[in-house]
């Protein structure tokens, strides 16, 4: 970035203003099968300005502010009619008063900027020991590694810059069955690689497709336990997690009260839920937060008891929170039983939908069945089609979950997570 659009925000009369400096460095490789079709590196920088003006209308005082991008490459000229035209509409944004991060003293962490070569070549090792068949196999895989140098400097002082790793993977797989076909599509991000994690997700992913194949028709089931064992299971744990949020709080879409229960008990397991400062193979393990401030170790949930809330410097100040924070990795501890422990009884375990959601407002919950598994005793049965619903604000009070956990790049949570007396309207 030209130091120049420093000179301009701080004589351009703006009461206050931050820049975001994201530099992002890669490689990237294009397969189909195991045969490269291409690579390429890539380095694109983005730059965001956010100017603030302060004015008063009687007795209320108002901070507006403006954000836009602005082109590595841009004059002192482009950058000066960017700068004018932001000032002019923060003056028409009427957000109440508040003040922006201050320096602060806390350690930070060090890291030094990825090996791409290595993370790259880690991706591939771990992709080509993916054991497929005949019937089910990789059809074509992409893999980018990243360096993301991220800095952030603003008029009260903060200039603080972060350096991380940043991967995605994204797998087609197909699978084969008595002249039918079927492809399924997956993306896996994380900071370096998890070799064996990757692994062991794309072999699920081929075992998935295989079952889909000779799966039947969802019955009605009524009132059925669910369990959930894939990605799904993140909407769960983040209703939880954004009503815990200064946003929703202060906005009244949430009702979680620190130093209240975040549901009723009704014999499940504890909820205990911890913010990060950083997590093995988290592609979020920066040191600041979007707006400079530092990130830490905080609790926010301990045992289903409303702890701390977090979120963004506006909202957390009309709280009256002066050292809150945004995230960048969470974990939510175990509960009491195993995986094998809460997969027993009859219960069906979905591990595709179409689309699942847990409205964060309500609690709703619904998603439309791809592929689930429904256990009846020693029988199980191979399922695809009908619906799942219901209310975390009822379902939430017996919920349990396993002593192991899966990580979802930032996010650490049980592998295993049971809901019970959930709707299940069947295909048939």
């Amino acid at each position: 970035m030209e130091n120049y659009i420093l000179d301009l925000l701080r004589s351009s009369g703006a009461d206050a203003w931050t820049v975001s400096d994201v530099r992002r460095r890669g490689w990237e490789f294009y397969f189909v099968r195991h045969a490269l079709d291409q690579n390429r590196a890539r380095d694109a920088e983005h730059i965001t300005l956010t100017v603030y003006r302060q004015f008063s209308e009687g007795e209320q005082s108002f901070l507006g502010s403006a954000s836009a991008e602005i082109a590595p490459s841009a004059s002192p000229a482009e950058a000066e009619k960017l700068i004018a035209q932001l000032l002019d509409e923060a003056k028409l944004i009427r957000n109440p008063f508040y003040t922006l991060n201050e320096p602060r003293g806390e350690a930070v962490l060090t890291a030094q900027a990825p090996d791409l070569r290595a993370i790259s070549g880690d991706f591939l090792r771990a992709m080509r020991s993916v054991e497929e068949s005949a019937d089910a196999f990789i059809n074509s895989y992409e893999i980018f590694a990243d360096c993301v140098e991220r800095r952030f400097i603003s008029s009260t002082g903060i200039d603080v810059t972060d350096v991380y790793p940043a991967s995605m993977t994204e797998v087609v797989v197909n699978a084969r069955r008595a002249g039918h076909e079927i492809e399924l599509y997956r993306m896996y991000k994380s900071g370096s690689c998890d070799a064996a994690g990757l692994k062991a997700n794309v072999e699920e992913t081929l075992r998935f497709g295989r079952d889909k194949l000779r799966a039947q028709k969802t019955p009605a089931l009524g009132k059925c336990d669910v369990v959930f064992s894939t990605d799904d299971a993140l909407e769960i744990y983040s209703y939880f997690i954004d009503r815990m949020s200064t946003n929703m709080v202060f906005q009244r879409i949430s009702d979680l009260e620190i130093g209240k229960r975040v549901c009723e008990d009704a014999g499940g397991d504890a909820l205990t839920v911890r913010a990060l400062r950083s997590l093995e193979n988290s592609s979020h393990n920066g040191a600041y937060d979007e707006e400079g401030a530092p990130v830490r170790e905080l609790t926010i949930i301990d045992k289903s008891v409303a702890k701390s809330y977090f979120g963004s410097r506006m909202f957390s100040q009309y709280l009256g929170l002066e050292d809150s924070f945004m995230p960048g990795n969470i974990a939510v501890d175990g509960g009491a039983a195993s995986a094998a422990e809460l997969r027993t009884g009859r219960y069906l375990e979905i591990v595709e939908f179409s689309d699942f959601q847990v409205d964060a407002m309500c609690g709703d919950i619904a998603g439309e069945i791809r592929l689930g598994y429904l256990h009846d005793g020693d029988t199980v049965t191979v399922v695809e089609g009908g619906s799942v619903s219901g209310t975390m604000r009822e379902l939430a009070g017996s919920m349990r979950f396993s002593k192991e956990q899966r990580q979802y790049d930032n996010y650490l949570i049980p592998a295993v997570t049971r809901l019970q007396g959930v709707s299940i309207t069947g295909a048939e």
